[in-house]
């Protein structure tokens, strides 16, 4: 055996090494955000999160939330102390088994110190205890809570989790989930993915349900109340549950005649994007009063208001084009937004084709005339529209627009391709408006780099002559508006908080 000898004098300096401080030795603290120029502080640095395992219990009487969340995760750094989104009140906090300081910071950081270090690639057990009430909690001036008459829904974009569970929230970082809430007997509760069981014991019921695929915290969702739940599957043996509030009043019938269309719409739309990519699907319409739909993974949250006017099945495609499109492929960074909805409106267009009301062809034109070059709506840039206008119309529209030029400069053989293949490329992954830039020039074998800065990244009209070159606006006449307009027109603020 050889044995290095040590000096003393190396002995010494080895000691002192060891007695300094964890963070002086290489060890840092996480970032208070994963580096998001939209949102710099949602999300959290220093480790990477594989699953959430929550254990709660509410009472929808007094909005009563107490919790149990179990995350495990890897840290990617030499690790001092990190932080987690969060805004109830934590009783204790354990990291692999021992206690672990805590404190707050900022609108939602619940910062963590660790009883020692952590090296890089340490595996991570972080058990949070919390309690509250999370109507009570704001942050940024509004909450992502939303109480009704029997119970309660977290439902929201680009935040929720923050009410209910502590999380890295960020689309970057995606997880599975498992979900177990208790709840007073008669009172139900809705969540991704598939329901495993429920038990009733002194008056509770507790349903456990499991979202087995990758999923983004904003497309966690809650629901508490009293539902009528309806079971289907789709062509291909997917199983569909949807769910209704028993006090949905005058737009019961059109929610109904809307949601319980889901298993034909995503029979028709797995012919567009490929098999459909999760282990259930459906969707829910609690009684609320805000006005949007989200397209909550697996489980599709509906505002009573999309269907006022009656049913519409076109936000129905909108939220479940979302389940490939924002869902499966999730945006890298919030700046990608386009991804999300460009693709989820041109659903829109490509089912009002399927029903007979306009082809994307004239609802492209339409836009395109409907809007001067000195409307606002051309400012914004689909590619990178800034955090104020991240789900402005025109991000929509513009960005469907942007679709249908592509489509139009590559051919339908490899547009569709295109639109098939992507999903299944980077399947339960993070992608970015380049990525798929580089990716439709793969298959499509084109140079895109101009199409995608005239349509996607300039700030302002593109020129007649650029959309006669994407055969958009082929006419000078005006386009007549399509009968589908109304419908479409009607899912404009889906995203409007």
């Amino acid at each position: 055996m050889y044995r290095r000898l040590i000096a003393p004098g190396a002995l010494a300096a080895a000691s002192l090494l060891l007695a300094v401080p964890a963070s002086a030795a290489g060890f840092q603290p996480g970032a208070p955000g994963i580096g998001d120029p939209y949102y710099p502080y949602y999300g959290n640095g220093g480790y990477d999160v594989s699953h959430y395992d929550l254990r709660l219990k509410y009472q929808p009487q007094s909005d009563e939330l107490e919790g149990t969340a179990t995350i495990l995760a890897r840290t990617t750094q030499d690790l001092s102390r990190f932080d987690l989104d969060f805004l109830l009140d934590v009783s204790e906090v354990r990291v692999n088994g021992a206690k672990a300081s805590f404190t707050t910071s900022g609108q939602q950081e619940l910062v963590i110190t660790p009883a020692a270090p952590l090296p890089k690639g340490t595996p991570l057990t972080v058990v949070v205890r919390y309690h509250g009430v999370p109507s009570t909690k704001s942050a940024y001036g509004f909450t992502a809570w939303h109480r009704t008459p029997d119970g309660a829904v977290a439902a929201d974009e680009p935040e929720s989790a923050w009410w209910w569970f502590p999380s890295n929230d960020h689309p970057s970082d995606k997880a599975t989930y498992d979900v177990s809430v208790a709840v007073p007997d008669g009172t139900q509760v809705i969540s991704n993915g598939t329901l495993q069981s429920t038990g009733s014991q002194l008056g509770w019921t507790r349903y456990n349900w499991r979202s087995a695929k990758p999923q983004a915290t904003y497309l966690a969702t809650l629901a508490v109340g009293k539902f009528d739940i309806t079971t289907g599957k789709t062509s291909a043996g997917v199983p569909v549950i949807n769910a209704y509030s028993k006090d949905l009043g005058d737009n019961d019938g059109a929610a109904r005649a809307s949601v319980e269309r889901t298993g034909e719409i995503v029979d028709w739309l797995t012919g567009y994007l490929g098999p459909y990519p999760f282990e259930s699907v459906g969707g829910y319409v609690p009684n609320t009063t805000t006005g949007y739909a989200l397209e909550t993974q697996t489980r599709v949250y509906y505002s009573p208001k999309q269907f006022a006017n009656g049913a519409n099945t076109s936000v129905v495609v909108h939220e479940l084009a979302h389940q490939w499109y924002g869902d499966d492929v999730s945006l890298k960074g919030w700046k990608d937004i386009w991804i999300n909805e460009g693709f989820a409106r041109y659903a829109q267009w490509l089912w009002s084709e399927h029903e007979g009301e306009g082809t994307a062809q004239q609802l492209a034109d339409y836009v395109y005339a409907s809007h001067p070059a000195d409307d606002a709506f051309w400012t914004v840039k689909p590619g990178d529209p800034g955090p104020d206008d991240q789900f402005d119309i025109a991000v929509y529209d513009r960005g469907a627009l942007a679709v249908q030029a592509l489509r139009n400069a590559v051919g339908d053989d490899a547009f569709f391709a295109i639109l098939k293949g992507w999903p299944k490329d980077h399947a339960y992954g993070n992608a970015s408006v380049a990525d798929f830039q580089t990716y439709a020039e793969k298959v499509s074998g084109k140079p895109l780099a101009g199409l995608f800065d005239t349509w996607l990244f300039k700030p302002s009209k593109p020129a007649a002559s650029a959309a006669r070159g994407a055969a958009v606006a082929r006419t000078q006449a005006a386009p007549v508006r399509p009968k589908s307009w109304t419908k479409i027109e009607a899912t404009n603020d889906v995203h409007g908080r």
